[in-house]
């Protein structure tokens, strides 16, 4: 068994920070999600408000999250109270940092790669595969014990303040976004990192069975 290199679990953080912001990137973004929501869950239902009124809300306050977008939130049809508001100032924040840090480790993945092919050394494939899969795993188990006391946390980490508990009476928007949409999200980025594991993975065999017959042919 080869001993793994310094360089190579290197490696594989990028590809996990890569991944992860990919995924969070990607979640954000996938609307269809929120709109098979809006029925699975029974959105409309539970918060009085038309399907086409909530899919309207809910692309302003995505197109918000954009760090393309420059200017303040406004609901189209929902008030919303300035600590609301605040919240989801804070919450952009976050969600722009993603992006930084998906090009930024893009760019110096391009690099590793480039110098590792260049020496033509892949030993990094599986390593950085085995990485990239060690946190969605304990994600997953942490969702599958208690997902409510996982969100709770998440927020208490990231957030210096009580903003992020909406009253429905001054910030409705709260009544159309239920916690299992969220945990939706967080399944789909699971599953981003997931794929981007197993493909690590199965490159690297690919690799090994391509060196093992030029061996043999040799």
């Amino acid at each position: 068994m080869k001993k793994i290199k310094i360089t190579d679990l290197g490696i594989g953080l990028l590809f996990t920070l890569f991944f992860i912001s990919a995924g969070v990137i990607l979640a954000v973004n996938f609307r269809p999600l929120y709109y098979y929501d809006i029925k699975h869950l029974n959105i409309e239902k539970t918060s009085g408000v038309e399907a086409s009124v909530i899919r309207e809300n809910y692309d302003a306050l995505i197109d918000y999250n954009s760090p393309f977008y420059k200017g303040e939130l406004v609901f189209p049809t929902l008030p919303s109270s300035a600590p609301a508001l605040e919240h989801f100032k804070e919450v952009k924040h976050i969600f722009v940092s993603f992006y930084y840090i998906c090009a930024v480790t893009a760019l110096l993945l391009i690099i590793a790669i480039l110098y590792k092919r260049k020496r033509k050394d892949y030993s990094y494939l599986f390593p950085s595969g085995i990485t990239v899969l060690v946190l969605p795993l304990l994600i997953a188990i942490a969702c599958a014990v208690n997902f409510d006391r996982l969100f709770i946390v998440f927020h208490k980490i990231f957030f210096r303040n009580n903003y992020w508990l909406f009253d429905p009476a001054t910030d409705p928007i709260i009544n159309l976004l239920p916690d299992t949409f969220f945990m939706h999200c967080l399944i789909l980025i699971i599953g981003i990192i997931l794929i981007g594991s197993l493909c690590l993975i199965l490159f690297s065999r690919l690799v090994r069975k391509g060196n093992n017959k030029f061996r043999s042919h040799s």
